[in-house]
């Protein structure tokens, strides 16, 4: 069985989508349309736009979002059996396997960056990266903590981000290294994204998701916040609000997936982490690139 999977943010570079938009007519009508859906010339940001302003919230989660979508949407090859993406990937999975039509997918991760970096606007914070504690060490020095700061993306064994207030990330940084961490690192994001700081962004995109039309999906969404395969409507609409302030659960996600039958993984979008990552948390599964 085959699990087509949706990167988050931080894949974006510069460049991002251009040779799409080169190669295929088809590309190149739905960058277009994305352009005149937003308001903004986005596609010119994403082929031209330095590395600094690729990084803005509302122009990388779209634009990650589009060269997702867009290569799932050309391809020949894409057929899946179940889906899957993380944090925002979830949006360009429910794009690719039908509940949410282009327009409205693209309507709502705009939307949902704006609110996340209003969110950031008004709470100073961040995120960072733990390697090589396990994840139940990681989760009891964030409970020690004083400071809001919560386990955020369980990526795959070994590798945990932590999110929250700068003193809160910092403080337990400094315990994660004296746990026997062998990274605690800062990581160059706008905000403390999955955890409670999100909250503001949450309300706003629960009243977008509310008003947006959703459709019978042609395959299970295995969805961030508990892991596990959806494809009931209402279910699906309520984890994609959770999943502002609730970790991803990518590790966990994997390993339902291949318990449910999965047999390779394809990743549709920029970059390779998420092959990576699948390869940490099983080393004999099949990964590929769209």
């Amino acid at each position: 069985m085959k699990a087509f999977v949706f990167p988050g943010q931080g894949a974006q570079f510069p460049g991002i989508g251009k040779d799409l938009y080169e190669n295929s007519e088809k590309a190149k009508a739905l960058f277009d349309q994305a352009d005149e859906i937003l308001g903004f010339k986005l596609s010119q940001i994403m082929f031209e736009g330095t590395a600094e302003e690729l990084k803005e919230t509302k122009v990388t989660q779209p634009a990650i979002f589009l060269h997702s979508v867009i290569s799932a949407m050309i391809s020949d090859d894409f057929n899946p059996d179940m889906v899957a993406g993380h944090s925002l990937g979830e949006f360009s999975a429910l794009v690719a396997n039908g509940t949410l039509s282009f327009e409205d997918g693209l309507k709502l991760v705009s939307q949902r960056a704006q609110a996340m970096q209003k969110a950031c606007e008004v709470q100073e914070s961040t995120m960072a990266a733990v390697l090589a504690l396990p994840d139940e060490k990681v989760e009891e020095i964030c409970a020690e903590i004083d400071d809001v700061v919560v386990a955020a993306n369980y990526n795959c064994p070994g590798q945990l981000v932590i999110s929250g207030s700068i003193d809160g990330v910092n403080a337990a940084c400094e315990k994660m290294k004296e746990a026997g961490a062998k990274r605690a690192l800062v990581l160059p994001v706008g905000g403390a994204f999955h955890s409670p700081l999100m909250e503001p962004a949450r309300e706003e995109l629960a009243a977008a998701i509310e008003s947006t039309s959703f459709n019978e999906p042609k395959c299970p969404v295995y969805q961030n916040v508990d892991a596990k395969g959806h494809t009931d409507l209402e279910e699906i609409k309520a984890n994609l609000v959770a999943q502002l302030t609730a970790p991803v659960r990518w590790t966990q996600s994997v390993q339902n997936m291949i318990s449910d039958g999965a047999t390779s993984f394809i990743e549709c979008g920029p970059g390779k982490v998420l092959q990576g990552l699948v390869k940490k948390i099983d080393r004999n599964m099949e990964t590929t690139s769209i």
